[in-house]
């Protein structure tokens, strides 16, 4: 057992680490459903007592689940009142403490391989124009002008370049986001979960015909049980031409809830 441990531990050892989450920060850009994001107020103070030389610093800590960096949950999103898998919302199941199914608490740990989607590089810009909707083509040629195969139960981030505006948050939350077509795409190929480098992977102010606002996040999380990662940081990876990784991403167990925040990072031998 051991053998197998130290062999785990050196590969690695090896490995580079990228950081896949953008820091949490009053003041982040935040879709408007879930303003006003993260909150910090320090509570308690460091402060000089007489005949006391430890102190002590604590805060109060209000985050909205989709905020930041974060991992949907499959009871976030529902048609007619029916969730992933036929889960009818009923009473019993949103109650108001949260849900007694499809909570983030039943997202596994995600040990998987990922993918990098590169559609900015494939356009050959640094970023896509704000409000640029990803088609399925763009998709498609992305993978094959940087050489990567989709698998079943990969976790596929899509690039569009948005990841270096985080700071201006006007500017992030107008960025490019996946058409309902990218999200059948992606969906045919049966990822375990899909992100992108902006806030909704969906484009916020597009509407589809037949399924309304936020079509992706009904083709990805209700009709195919697919876990969606928002405001994901993906310009260090791009910059180091990694489009295969591990990606490791430990959502919370944060029970009957409709999302986690996340510290995901990919680990590459390059």
């Amino acid at each position: 057992m051991s053998t197998s441990i130290d062999t785990l531990t050196m590969a690695l050892d090896g490995a580079r680490v990228f950081e896949l989450e953008h820091d949490r920060y009053v003041g982040a850009p935040i879709f408007p459903a879930h303003w006003p994001g993260f909150v910090y107020t320090l509570h308690r103070h460091h402060e000089v007592v007489d005949g006391i030389s430890r102190t002590s610093a604590s805060g109060t800590l209000t985050m909205q689940e989709h905020s930041g960096t974060h991992i949907d949950a499959l009871c976030h999103q529902a048609i007619e009142m029916q969730m992933f898998g036929g889960v009818q919302v009923t009473p019993a199941v949103q109650t108001p403490r949260g849900f007694t199914e499809l909570g983030a608490e039943t997202i596994p740990p995600i040990l998987r391989r990922g993918v990098l989607i590169d559609v900015a590089r494939s356009h050959g810009v640094d970023c896509l124009p704000p409000g640029y909707l990803i088609t399925a083509e763009d998709l498609e040629t992305a993978v094959a002008d940087h050489g990567v195969e989709l698998r079943r139960g990969d976790c596929v981030f899509v690039r569009t370049g948005n990841g270096a505006r985080y700071e201006d948050a006007d500017t992030y939350l107008a960025g490019a986001g996946v058409s309902p077509e990218g999200a059948r795409w992606l969906a045919a190929r049966e990822p375990f979960l899909c992100g992108a480098d902006n806030v909704a992977f969906d484009l916020p102010d597009h509407a589809d015909p037949e399924l309304g606002s936020l079509p992706c996040h009904t083709i990805l999380i209700v009709e195919a049980g697919i876990y969606i990662v928002e405001n994901t940081q993906l310009e260090q990876l791009a910059a180091a031409g990694a489009t295969e990784f591990l990606f490791v991403c430990l959502p919370m167990k944060l029970q009957g809830v409709t999302g986690s925040p996340v510290r995901p990072v990919a680990l590459t031998l390059v």
